[in-house]
């Protein structure tokens, strides 16, 4: 059963997005501005947790660089992927947990807690990168199926899934069929993306993760992330009605 308390945290305050009502109150395929709406909302948010999960040093981001480093960008192209690979699991399994829960408010505002504390972490690790420095002599090479270990490892994609994105997967579910679809296409393209033009910058420009520009897109990351976060843990407060 699908049950409309799930929260859209951190975007049922996004309302430029989401307010404007069609004429029939249904929402077929792009039939409004509404229907619009709600799909550039799951494009654009999509995007933003994408990119910065995609430029954020981590596990992932040193293969990607040491594999381009130690053989070319192709190989560092090829653990990009491993995302798309490692992650369907997690996403099914907490779409069928939380669709299970969503009916009671305090696990709501729980998990819109954690997901606000965790996207604020994020934003500070996000605005406090330091250049990226990898040393080469001292790391082995590694496959994809390296990648897709190392990334299957990491806390990251469950703390992300279970308190940010399947959240928003079930809340834009009810207002758009088609939104969660553009959301997770919108956020792995951008994910993929971002560490496939890393390996191609890295291979061609080896100083790109030591420059400025680099460091200035992470900090302009962060404050983005600071917002979602903010209204995340607005959403848990509402739902544990601390405020109306």
């Amino acid at each position: 059963m699908y049950l409309s308390s799930i929260p859209l945290a951190p975007f049922d305050n996004l309302r430029t997005f989401s307010s404007i009502e069609s004429g029939n109150g249904l929402y077929p395929w792009i039939s409004s501005k509404s229907e619009a709406a709600h799909l550039y909302t799951a494009l654009l948010v999509g995007g933003m947790f994408g990119l910065s999960a995609g430029f954020s040093p981590g596990p992932l981001m040193t293969l990607v660089i040491t594999q381009t480093l130690l053989h070319n960008a192709r190989e560092g192209v090829l653990v990009s992927a491993a995302p798309i690979l490692t992650d369907a699991p997690i996403i099914l399994i907490s779409f069928f947990v939380l669709n299970e829960l969503s009916t009671l408010e305090p696990v709501l505002g729980l998990i819109a807690s954690v997901g606000g504390c965790y996207v604020l972490y994020l934003s500070y690790e996000t605005i406090i990168t330091k250049p990226v420095i990898v040393e080469t002599s001292l790391i082995q090479p590694r496959s994809l199926r390296k990648g897709v270990l190392v990334n299957a490892l990491n806390p990251h994609p469950y703390l992300f899934w279970t308190t940010v994105g399947v959240p928003f997967i079930l809340k834009a579910h009810q207002n758009n069929s088609i939104a969660p679809w553009v959301f997770i296409f919108s956020f792995y393209c951008f994910l993929v993306g971002s560490k496939v033009f890393t390996a191609l910058i890295v291979g061609r420009f080896k100083t790109f993760l030591e420059g400025k520009i680099y460091l200035y897109l992470m900090r302009a990351l962060g404050v983005i992330l600071f917002g979602f976060a903010v209204l995340l843990l607005w959403d848990a407060f509402v739902h544990f009605k601390l405020v109306s």
